[in-house]
């Protein structure tokens, strides 16, 4: 008989080519997970209510419906990670998928060992709960009730509006966060071209949180797109 300690994470893969459905369907098993596939946008929508998947795949170029529709639908009630999976490769294509509230994006061709990284990234996303005060990545520790921060377990000291974007990039840990999400939550702005001030105060937290600055661990680029916080 089967326990919860033997659950499998149930992935959801919305994808019109056959062939991605079955590839993907493949690695996925052979890695442990469980698979449901839909074709399309409205039966990947009915598919996720019906079984409330853990993780959703998710293609753009969909014959129905825009993936970017069938995003926006699933965010109304749900905040199982979604990992876009598409051809479309711009960088503006992927900005307007991670403000609409995917977690990440992966462009065909891709490896399957790079989708698998992705996947245990995303699974690892999700706000605090409610009840965890402390939050802690690598040598990093942050108390989100007495604002304390903590780099290899002494007190560092931090402008309000640096630690304003912390505690952003804490409540979203492990998730893409895009220059334009940044720029409108800590500074109100809604002008993307102008991510000067974003840039300096990015530097300005790997000063002092960092190990190595200039290769940083904690706070990743993702590049043309905007920052993640590593979560481990």
């Amino acid at each position: 008989m089967s326990t919860p300690a033997d659950k499998k994470t149930h992935v959801l893969v919305v994808d019109d080519e056959a062939q991605i459905r079955r590839l993907l369907r493949i690695c996925l098993e052979l890695n442990g997970y469980e698979v449901s596939e839909a074709a399309n946008g409205q039966a990947g929508i009915e598919q996720a209510v019906a079984h409330q998947p853990e993780v959703v795949l998710l293609d753009l170029g969909l014959p129905d419906m825009d993936g970017l529709t069938v995003l926006k639908r699933l965010r109304e009630w749900t905040q199982a990670p979604v990992l876009v999976v598409s051809v479309r490769g711009r960088e503006d294509d992927k900005i307007t998928a991670l403000d609409a509230g995917a977690n990440d994006y992966i462009t065909k061709p891709f490896g399957t060992g790079e989708l698998l990284a992705r996947l245990r990234v995303i699974q690892r996303y999700g706000r605090p709960p409610a009840n965890a005060t402390v939050f802690t990545s690598g040598h990093l520790q942050v108390d989100l009730t007495t604002r304390t921060v903590k780099v290899r377990g002494r007190v560092v000291r931090l402008t309000a509006t640096e630690y304003a974007l912390l505690h952003y990039f804490v409540q979203h840990a492990g998730k893409v966060l895009t220059h334009g999400q940044l720029l409108r939550e800590i500074w109100d702005s809604h002008d993307v071209a102008k991510t000067g001030p974003l840039r300096v105060y990015v530097t300005y937290l790997r000063e002092k949180l960092e190990t190595n600055p200039a290769k940083p661990e904690l706070l990743i680029t993702e590049p043309g797109v905007g920052y993640r916080l590593a979560w481990n």
